[in-house]
């Protein structure tokens, strides 16, 4: 993509890369848009990078991605959602979802104290951009009726490999053989 200088059209929320410090870039500042990939934008401003989730394309003058799920009549957390929300999330190299690539390792529910807990895992463990996934993972989560917190913790066992992808990432990240 070629960069592309905006004004932010609206208070935004974004997160620094590759801390996954939060932040808000204030209306009317100049940010240069340096990657679009996955729902997602990258940008730069002040000298910084920084990750706009989708859903806050509007600020940026892109359009929104809208993430909205039926809240269950029962009240409880619907691990399906969960899953919808969590093949939202890209990685921010490849346009494919963590779920697809395999990163996703285990999602726990607990409906008592309506937190999420996540096993997940990076392509590789010195992956500079763990801290902004699992902010993205925290934040599109987040969005399911009824949840209140996410629990995303880091693992690297088993070690992942290109073969916890499914097959329709592996063709389109061009290595299934």
């Amino acid at each position: 993509m070629k960069q592309k200088m905006v004004v932010t059209e609206r208070d935004c929320k974004a997160r620094l890369v590759p801390v996954g410090n939060p932040a808000t870039i204030p209306a009317g500042e100049f940010v240069n848009i340096t990657q679009d990939l996955g729902g997602n934008y990258t940008v730069t401003w002040r000298g910084n990078m920084y990750r706009i989730d989708g859903t806050d394309a509007s600020a940026i003058g892109r359009k929104p991605l809208h993430l909205s799920f039926d809240a269950p009549s029962d009240g409880n957390i619907d691990k399906d959602q969960v899953w919808d929300a969590l093949e939202s999330v890209f990685d921010p190299e490849i346009p494919i979802n963590l779920v697809s690539l395999g990163l996703i390792y285990d999602v726990n529910i607990d409906q008592q104290q309506k937190c999420v807990n996540i096993n997940m895992t990076l392509t590789a463990p010195a992956c500079g951009m763990g801290p902004v996934l699992v902010g993205d993972v925290e934040y599109r989560v987040s969005m399911v009726p009824f949840v209140e917190k996410v629990s995303v913790e880091l693992v690297f066992d088993p070690p992942w490999s290109r073969d916890m992808m499914s097959e329709e990432a592996q063709l389109e990240a061009g290595v299934f053989f």
